[in-house]
């Protein structure tokens, strides 16, 4: 009776790339013997050029959790070898922190009110504000902002950097608009728009310009505007 062995199950793959390398770490097996087989893989000759340029190195680790202390270990053992250096660690996992983060930069704040002059309403999410935005008032999102009212002041959308947010309102006349790091002060209020009750939206355009557009003309552009389509109407 012949016995065929199952072929070897290798914990590390290294793959070069034109940047440097990517390792594949499996993230089913003990963190000791993965931390043995890349000792091993990079005692390697092709992977040591004392007088070579540094070469990065991209961890991918898929569903391991590695604390700060594994992470420290991978780095050193990498490091240990001339010209190797981490570049940055990819992972599957989420943490606690950063799930956090991520549900407060998705939620849909309501908030019904008047923001009046010299006030300022600031928010993690998307704004939703049922009420006006008076001349002198200012209301900031890190996310989208939708206005069931006038916006007469000041709207800020994604203020920490996120130019896929838009601002929309039902009554569309700013003293100014801003959307990440891009500003925009004049506008031409479309008064056909209003009447007929369509709400009018700004957003970044392909040329890096604040535009002006129908709320439903650029909802195929945000598929993220789709979970308002239950609590508002276009016209």
């Amino acid at each position: 009776m012949n016995i065929v062995k199952a072929p070897k199950q290798y914990h590390v793959t290294i793959k070069g790339t034109k940047d440097g390398l990517t390792l594949y770490l499996d993230d089913a097996c003990s963190f000791h013997d993965l931390e043995r087989e890349l000792e091993k893989m990079l005692s390697k000759r092709q992977y040591i050029d004392e007088d070579g340029p540094l070469i990065g190195v991209v961890l991918k680790v898929g569903n391991r959790y590695l604390t700060k202390r594994q992470e420290e270990r991978l780095k050193t053992l990498i490091r240990k070898k001339r010209n190797l250096f981490v570049e940055a660690i990819d992972s599957n996992v989420v943490t606690k922190e950063e799930a956090l983060k991520w549900k407060q930069e998705s939620e849909i704040v309501s908030v019904a009110k008047i923001v009046r002059s010299g006030q300022i309403l600031k928010i993690n999410g998307d704004l939703l504000l049922l009420g006006d935005v008076n001349p002198g008032a200012t209301v900031m999102a890190t996310g989208n902002i939708f206005i069931m009212g006038a916006l007469k002041g000041i709207a800020h959308a994604g203020y920490e950097g996120n130019r896929e947010s838009i601002i929309a309102a039902s009554i569309m006349n700013p003293i100014q608009l801003r959307i990440a790091d891009l500003i925009s002060r004049s506008f031409e209020m479309n008064h056909e728009n209003q009447e007929n009750g369509s709400m009018e939206c700004a957003y970044i355009n392909d040329e890096e310009t604040i535009v002006m557009n129908r709320l439903q003309e650029i909802s195929h552009l945000r598929p993220n505007l789709t979970r308002f389509e239950g609590g508002i109407q276009y016209g």
